[in-house]
């Protein structure tokens, strides 16, 4: 009987992937071992292997083509064995994003939204994007509906079923529209009728970049950011490093210190290491630097946790085996989850003021610019070069006024201008 190789679980909330490149074709030879498809998550791209030997069979799933989790992607069997499947056996591309793509049968959707489930208290509701969408719209309460997608999770037409059969619920678990959180704003991924020119490329937005256009869209439009900027003289700090490098062999980066710098000062400037949760603010316990790495996809945040806690050889280090990580596709879930808040370096671009995107739920993010040479007077009158470098933070006006900013950013300057104190 022919194998199934089925949508992996690539994270522990990963519902669906889509279906990226295929790198064997039908009636190619498969080891174990052997790459077969990239799989695009919202984070990462990750490939695939084969978990058998034989033949690829066939390939049921298209680039593209956005799946749930354990839907068959393909099969792989013996030299000219026939299949025996029936559509159900793809897994549905029911849970894709575009409603065309949800083809539960009404029939099934029918059967389904006459039922009703308990859930315990704070049980994860499963139900795909589009759903909730229409939900909300609609003003229909899905609490307590009966999911007829993989796994008992809510699809679209489990949604309209319910809002032509609606049913009595009690009052603490009602939805009214009146009352029913607003959709939050989408962006639009299709067409926006632009004319074509001669040599003009259409390309398909990946998972990773979706996400990323989505996350920056939100933070944009959600929270009252400010951006200051100041600027420190890291001369001392660049003769450091170049000191340290050489008598100890090692190669620590600017950036490096950059990191050990900020993490330290977060210490004491705990409305920097703060959260907004709805009515709520949320302190945080632990300063998780997320650490911008650029990918060919997107852009992904790893995390160095407890980085106030650790050394400059330790940060270094986690810094350098995260970025690998994350350019390899290697990173795993935990690596990426929890930042407290971030870092983004542009200087190696050249890129002299920039205003960065916060990462939310972060507070702030700070940005990293290139180090130039100025002329400047020294304590005696003479002019000297000096090495400078501008700091510009974006911050959430909601959880912190401007002078808490300032004062982050001049005790920042602080430790960057004299370098041995980032030390002890």
């Amino acid at each position: 009987m022919a194998y199934e190789l089925k949508m992996p679980q690539l994270g522990l909330t990963m519902e669906t992937g889509t279906i990226g490149e295929w790198l064997k074709a039908e009636g190619d030879p498969v080891a174990v071992g052997d790459l077969l498809v990239q799989v695009e998550t919202d984070k990462l791209t990750n490939d695939v292997e084969s978990e058998v030997s034989g033949v690829l069979l066939k390939i049921v799933a298209k680039p593209g083509d956005e799946l749930p989790v354990q839907a068959v992607l393909a099969y792989i069997g013996e030299p000219g064995e026939k299949l025996e499947t029936s559509p159900a056996c793809a897994g549905g591309p029911e849970e894709a994003s575009d409603e065309n793509k949800e083809s539960l049968s009404a029939k099934s959707a029918e059967e389904t939204a006459g039922k009703t489930v308990e859930r315990a208290p704070g049980e994860r509701i499963k139900i795909s994007p589009l759903a909730k969408k229409t939900a909300q719209k609609l003003g229909v309460d899905y609490t307590g509906l009966a999911g007829s997608g993989p796994g008992g999770r809510i699809v679209q037409k489990d949604i309209l079923q319910a809002e032509k059969n609606p049913k009595p619920v009690k009052e603490e678990n009602s939805v009214k529209p009146e009352e029913a959180e607003p959709a939050p704003a989408e962006l639009s991924f299709g067409s926006a009728g632009l004319s074509l020119m001669e040599g003009d490329e259409v390309i398909k937005l990946t998972g990773m970049r979706k996400t990323v256009a989505a996350r920056m869209y939100k933070s944009t439009s959600e929270i009252p950011s400010v951006t200051t900027t100041v600027k420190a003289d890291v001369t001392e700090l660049w003769k450091l490093r170049k000191q340290i490098n050489e008598d100890m062999e090692v190669r620590y980066s600017i950036n490096d210190y950059i990191l050990k710098a900020t993490a330290k000062t977060l210490r004491n400037h705990k409305k920097l290491l703060t959260a907004w949760d709805g009515n709520q603010i949320i302190q945080r316990a632990h300063v998780n630097l997320g650490m911008a790495v650029a990918l060919e996809t997107g852009l992904i945040v790893p995390v160095i946790r407890d980085a106030d806690r650790l050394a400059i050889s330790d940060i270094s280090a986690q810094a350098r085996e995260l970025a690998l990580k994350a350019r390899e596709g290697r990173l795993s879930t935990e690596e990426y989850q929890d930042s407290t808040f971030s870092v983004s370096n542009m200087g190696m671009y050249g890129v002299e003021s920039f205003t960065p995107v916060i990462n939310q739920p972060d507070a702030a993010i700070l940005g990293v610019c290139a180090i130039q040479d100025e002329l400047a007077l020294n304590a005696e009158g003479e002019v000297e070069n000096r090495k400078v470098m501008r700091l510009s933070m974006t911050w959430d006006h909601r959880l912190m006024d401007g002078t808490d900013a300032a004062a982050f950013q001049a005790d920042l300057r602080e430790l960057l201008e004299n370098p041995m104190k980032i030390l002890l």
